[in-house]
């Protein structure tokens, strides 16, 4: 896999014919600060180990789908703005994604699934790694209908389209890089910006979502807005005859978009 104009940008690539997990294998190479700068990436297109939200894994046919672990270290100062950094991947990539399917509809789903045609065809996990953090994101470029793990996936290849490994990495990490400085540099994401194009791609607004919240319950409502803190926040729909939806602020959990009303 060439990568050329990718590690011009990047701290450092690595691209690795197989790996299990690109976010484990970054890792653990992370406590060496000098080798491992901040932006550096680590690539494949063959994960046997995939990680997801909520400890799930998979692994994809090799060729079918790229695996990218990027380490950023020049965090924003606040930890209220850090919270943003999944967000931030997400607008990212569906920038790097819409780019390369022009004419397609493509979008973010809360809080950082990228979405081709309302299906999902890249996941984004990110992990605290001492005072660093690890975004991880699997995109699926050359899979076929037959291999995908869900009837709500797509790929690349499912759009009638072959993805640039180079370019989708290249505009990916420019963006995400983008982005992240400016949230530190302006301090939140309402004066970033960030709040305004997440909420400009996201969409999970506007709809009818069910939610499985970590704790086991889970809530019915119509997502309205995206919190300052990027959570998204839902209006409830009430049981009770005459009362008023309240709304609710979700900070984690599984969103899944029912039809549109």
């Amino acid at each position: 896999m060439n990568l050329q104009r990718a590690s011009g940008i990047a701290g450092r690539l690595l691209v690795l014919p197989e790996c299990g997990s690109t976010n484990a294998e970054l890792r653990g190479r992370a406590s060496d600060a000098t080798a491992w700068p901040h932006l550096s990436v680590l690539v494949t297109d063959s994960q046997t180990a995939g990680r997801g939200r909520l400890d799930r894994t998979w692994d994809t046919p090799p060729g079918a789908a790229l695996a990218i672990s990027v380490l950023l270290r020049d965090l924003p100062e606040s930890v209220d703005a850090r919270g943003w950094l999944p967000l931030a991947a997400g607008v990212a990539m569906t920038d790097a994604v819409a780019a390369q399917l022009p004419g397609h509809d493509v979008g973010l789903k809360w809080p950082n699934d990228v979405l081709v045609g309302g299906r999902k065809i890249c996941g984004i996990l990110a992990e605290v790694v001492g005072d660093a953090v690890i975004v991880g994101a699997g995109v699926n470029t050359a899979m076929t209908h037959a291999r995908l793990p869900v009837p709500t996936a797509t790929s690349f290849a499912c759009q009638d389209a072959v993805a640039d490994a180079d370019r989708l990495v290249a505009d990916y990490l420019n963006r995400l890089d983008a982005i992240v400085r400016e949230l530190g540099r302006a301090g939140d994401a309402i004066r970033s910006g960030l709040h305004a194009e997440a909420t400009a791609r996201c969409v999970t607004l506007g709809r009818a979502v069910n939610v499985s919240l970590p704790d086991g319950t889970s809530m019915h409502g119509r997502a309205v807005r995206l919190a300052d803190d990027g959570r998204l926040v839902v209006a409830e729909e009430s049981t009770e005859a005459g009362c008023a939806e309240s709304e609710r602020a979700v900070s984690s959990g599984d969103v899944v978009h029912a039809r549109l009303a």
